[in-house]
């Protein structure tokens, strides 16, 4: 294991990804683009400093789609966060947070919470610095794992852009149209995809049992949150439409995040 380097890697993740210490969601969220994005272009420069045998062109490749994710969803993010920011200025929004507070997290536990995502967004781009460090030469699997990220990151686009669109029309009901018939979270299924991609992108890369196991649990991590964000947002959902008998048939019909695989439901109903 290339500890040294797997070191530079975790610091940069833990600076890029420090916004969290001024708002703990931040961490899992922009932060997290923030990490992905200059994680990628850390191991590019690593290559750059001390070259090895693996081919420039695909280390550039697989830069480019860290930096291409990571804007794509820190950029969401804080579109978002700015169109909050610009409601919390309303005096509605400011009666209901002098009402309510905002909770602030013990710095511990903040800490906590930074170190260890910041080891997983290293073991997410481990892959890419595996193959710098191993002087990786193949390119085939490589190629098909890219192909695959990028389906991933368009399928996201997508998704969160035909779901932007359907709640303007109907923001009483969730999105139904376009990928939300094939599965009610494309956009998880688009995550899965760009992270099963640069794991497939690495295979021929691995030679270690450690580097295994690091991509291994990298990969089985972000499909667990993948699975684990679509039960909460069920949860949600039922809370709100629950009564809602065209939310329910569609529900009952269209599996949450793999299209075909009959899995309907996370939560109990």
């Amino acid at each position: 294991m290339p500890w040294s380097l797997l070191g530079i890697l975790l610091a940069v993740c833990a600076v890029a990804c420090a916004v969290g210490f001024y708002k703990f969601v931040y961490f899992l969220s922009i932060g997290y683009g923030f990490a992905v994005a200059f994680g990628g272009i850390a191991v590019l420069v690593m290559y750059l400093i001390n070259p090895t045998a693996a081919p420039l062109w695909l280390l550039l490749i697989e830069a480019a789609l860290f930096i291409a994710y990571g804007v794509r969803l820190s950029g969401f993010l804080l579109i978002r966060e700015f169109k909050n920011a610009t409601f919390k200025k309303t005096d509605v929004a400011k009666d209901t947070l002098a009402k309510n507070g905002e909770k602030k997290m013990p710095i511990f536990v903040l800490a906590t919470i930074w170190i260890t995502v910041s080891v997983l967004y290293v073991a997410q781009v481990s892959p890419m610095l595996f193959r710098y460090e191993n002087g990786a030469t193949d390119f085939i699997v490589p190629i098909i794992g890219f192909a695959v990220s990028v389906l991933g990151l368009v399928l996201e686009s997508i998704a969160d852009k035909q779901k932007s669109e359907q709640k303007k029309e109907r923001p009483d009901m969730v999105a139904t149209k376009g990928l939300y018939k094939i599965c009610r979270c494309p956009n998880y299924l688009g995550e899965i995809l760009f992270w099963t991609g640069v794991f497939i992108s690495g295979i021929t890369a691995y030679q270690s049992v450690g580097e295994w196991i690091t991509a291994i649990v990298a990969y089985i991590c972000i499909v667990f949150i993948m699975f684990n964000g679509a039960q909460r947002l069920e949860k949600r959902q039922m809370a709100r439409y629950g009564d809602n008998e065209e939310y329910n048939s569609y529900a009952d019909k269209t599996p949450i995040i793999i299209p075909l695989l009959p899995i309907y439901h996370l939560n109990k109903k």
